[in-house]
């Protein structure tokens, strides 16, 4: 018995052209605008240099401190040979670190592409390119970096944890006398690095890393365990990624105000 088969043409949607009902276009607007806010922000304060301590508490755009004006300041204020002509902040020292983190974590790669790139604008959406490069080419190759930026970023979390342990010592204005103390910027700055720490651990690379940096997972039992315990914050990485990211910027603009003089902190115990 002969078949007889006719070939099936496929044709390439246009830029937008779906068959979808639903309102696919709200997540990607909400991350396009949620993305931009934090970065319009965060670039702002980045850059003013100032505000960013209030009593023994420190934003955590600026954690480590490693030169500055503030007696959270590592190693003094900022080095003489620093070139007039270049703008100084301390949070430009730090700031890259989480931030190239987040740029290249393999869930933002997957919210950015679609809401600023439309690379596709979302499943079963017509995208404006007519071929796939992927990841293997510059300058995208780059994201490869992902899991060095995490090894940093662990450092930095560390620092932030300290940080916490600080801002529960207040020094008493009149007599200079350190007492042991819970403020409202504590819990913020404590809820913070749980918040960074479920992002950090739930990475995609921290699971490889967990599991002993092999391919095969059963030749590492100990690796097994911390894979396992791993993979439960994974499975919110979503969630982990977006609340952090309002709690680190919601921490320095609680920081920034109390130092201003906009509000005033509330000391719990």
């Amino acid at each position: 018995m002969v078949m007889s088969s006719t070939p099936i043409r496929l044709s390439r949607r246009q830029f937008g052209e779906t068959m979808r009902r639903d309102r696919w276009w709200v997540q990607p607007l909400v991350v396009f605008l949620g993305l931009s806010t934090f970065v319009v922000y965060s670039t702002w304060a980045a850059f003013q240099g100032e505000n960013y301590t209030s009593g023994p508490y420190l934003s955590p755009f600026y954690s480590p401190e490693i030169f500055g004006a503030s007696p959270h300041s590592w190693f003094g204020p900022r080095p003489a040979a620093w070139p007039a002509w270049l703008p100084f902040s301390p949070a430009l020292l730090i700031l890259p670190i989480p931030g190239l983190f987040r740029l290249t974590c393999y869930y933002y790669r997957g919210a950015y592409y679609k809401a600023f790139w439309a690379d596709p604008p979302s499943c079963s959406v017509g995208e404006p390119r007519s071929t796939y490069w992927g990841e293997s080419s510059f300058p995208l190759i780059l994201q490869n970096a992902h899991r060095y930026m995490l090894f940093l970023s662990l450092a930095v979390l560390a620092v932030l944890a300290v940080d916490v342990w600080k801002a529960m010592w207040f020094t008493d204005s009149a007599t200079g006398t350190v007492s042991f103390g819970i403020g409202l910027g504590t819990i913020i700055l404590a809820a913070n690095a749980v918040l960074l720490g479920g992002y950090l651990f739930g990475c995609h690379s921290m699971r490889h890393v967990a599991g002993g940096c092999v391919d095969r997972i059963s030749r590492a039992p100990l690796g097994l365990r911390a894979y396992s315990c791993v993979s439960c914050l994974n499975r919110r990485h979503m969630m982990w990624a977006w609340t952090s990211l309002f709690s680190v910027g919601f921490s320095d603009l609680y920081v920034r105000l109390c130092s201003m003089g906009v509000w005033s902190d509330l000391r719990i115990i």
